[in-house]
């Protein structure tokens, strides 16, 4: 019986990030990571192959050259089972290994409706995290004719972006009346339907789909009203669920939306087991309720204060639950958000005020390369405190995302905004006196002064 000091079951993100830390800040133990797979994929890159990048090979982590060079060692295997009394592994090649402690990162596995008519012919695809799968998937769409893509969130647009731009007939269909609206406000879909749209991508929204046609091989898609769109090839893009058999079969508790149960510690029911990535449990940083947020930045955060926990508990999970802060690109114009958008925060009854403000990132705005730049904050119409923002624009639009989530995360109000030291600079940014997230701010904090606000929702 082989056995560790560490041993880390995957190592897509979560499993990488747990790992590096782990040997960081216990150089003097043995870290062993098990993964099915010789190579493992950048996830959030994937929608990228099937034209951008061009190849999966030009998508790959360099997690092998990283675990050498920690002195981390790497089996290609399957972990089948955890006896958790006697603290062992069982992998498919029939070897036991043991362990001290335990990271699960068994990532999360796309959804295939089993309700789904036709969902399993020939050329009906979901979009794995599986590079085998996703070459001869990227072949048998290069001669599609027509490709449907069911499910309108950031996978299937970015897919159907993608196709479009390799020469593929794209039609994107959507249950929901917007594309990206589990994300975004209506607003900022329209504008990216529209990109979509003068990209060549059909879209149609409010329809869900009754049946995949076909004998062997799709031929068509239904939809609920009953009309037939034909297809030579169909991409499921309908979700993800996390992988956690594994941990379930071992006798460790799953949360009700299926995830592994955790604490601020990210340690499951066991002590010595810690969990991490899309198979761990979360719960909203705004509204504390659960979340199935499957965000690789999220699981790499998980995994540092996992790595960083395994032997004292010197780093608890400070940001006390996770905000969604997701961002994308069509074209030349970025997406993104962080924490609650303006309908999500009504929905869950909260009292806010909203700021929008549209400038350029860059001064003046006669500069090459200049974009428009839309920014609008959500926030708690009594505490001032920012509970989300969106963004649109550039290619500055991630990172200025990433400060949004970076003020919620600390729970700053709009105060804090309007008086933050900003450093600006003709090619790199907004002019200091329009930079968006200050004057977005600025128009919360005068209606809020002005008192124009109702006083409806939960109390912030």
């Amino acid at each position: 019986m082989k056995s560790t000091d560490v041993l880390v079951i995957g190592s897509s993100a979560a499993g990488l990030v747990a790992a590096l830390t782990a040997k960081s800040v216990n150089p003097e133990k043995h870290v062993t990571v098990i993964r099915r797979e010789d190579t493992t994929l950048v996830p959030c890159g994937i929608p990228y192959v099937f034209c951008s990048v061009e190849t999966t090979e030009k998508n790959v982590l360099p997690s092998n050259s990283m675990f050498e060079g920690a002195d981390i060692d790497l089996v290609i295997d399957e972990v089948l089972s955890i006896d958790r009394e006697k603290k062992v592994c069982l992998l498919r090649s029939g070897t036991d290994i043991a362990y001290d402690k335990l990271v699960i990162g068994t990532g999360s596995t796309p959804i295939r409706p089993s309700w789904l008519e036709g969902g399993d012919l020939n050329r009906v695809f979901t979009v794995p995290k599986d590079k085998s799968y996703l070459d001869d998937m990227q072949k048998k769409l290069a001669d599609a004719r027509q490709v449907v893509i069911i499910g309108a969130g950031f996978i299937g647009v970015e897919l159907a972006d993608e196709l479009a731009k390799n020469g593929n007939s794209v039609i994107l269909v959507e249950k929901l009346p917007h594309i990206l609206s589990l994300a975004f406000d209506q607003d900022v879909s329209e504008r990216a339907e529209k990109i979509l749209a003068e990209h060549g991508v059909e879209i149609r929204t409010g329809h869900g789909v009754r049946r995949i046609l076909g004998d062997t091989a799709v031929t068509g898609v239904e939809l609920e009203h009953g009309e037939v769109i034909d297809a030579d090839a169909v991409v499921l893009s309908m979700g993800y669920h996390p992988n956690t058999d594994l941990a379930r079969e071992a006798g460790l508790p799953l949360s009700k939306l299926g995830f592994i149960e955790v604490d601020e510690y990210m340690r499951t029911e066991d002590p010595d087991i810690f969990a991490v990535g899309d198979c761990a449990e979360k719960r909203d940083f705004v509204t504390r309720k659960p979340c199935a947020t499957m965000l690789a930045s999220t699981a790499c955060a998980e995994a540092r204060t996992a790595g960083t926990n395994l032997y004292k508990l010197s780093v608890v999970k400070t940001f006390s639950g996770t905000i969604s802060i997701f961002a994308t690109a069509l074209g030349d114009t970025g997406f993104g958000v962080a924490g609650l958008t303006e309908s999500r925060a009504r929905a869950e009854g909260f009292d806010i005020v909203t700021g929008t403000f549209e400038g350029l990132d860059k001064h003046p705005g006669s500069l090459p390369g200049a974009h428009k730049q839309m920014v609008k904050l959500v926030v708690g119409a009594e505490s001032g405190m920012v509970l989300g923002g969106e963004v649109v624009g550039g290619p500055s639009a991630g990172e200025l995302t990433n400060t949004i989530g970076f003020i919620i995360q600390n729970r700053m109000d709009v105060n804090a905004i309007l008086t933050a030291q900003i450093g600006t600079h003709p090619l790199l940014t907004a002019s200091p006196a329009g930079y968006p997230l200050v004057k977005a701010a600025e128009i919360v904090s005068r209606q809020i002064m002005a008192g124009l606000v109702d006083h409806s929702g939960t109390k912030v």
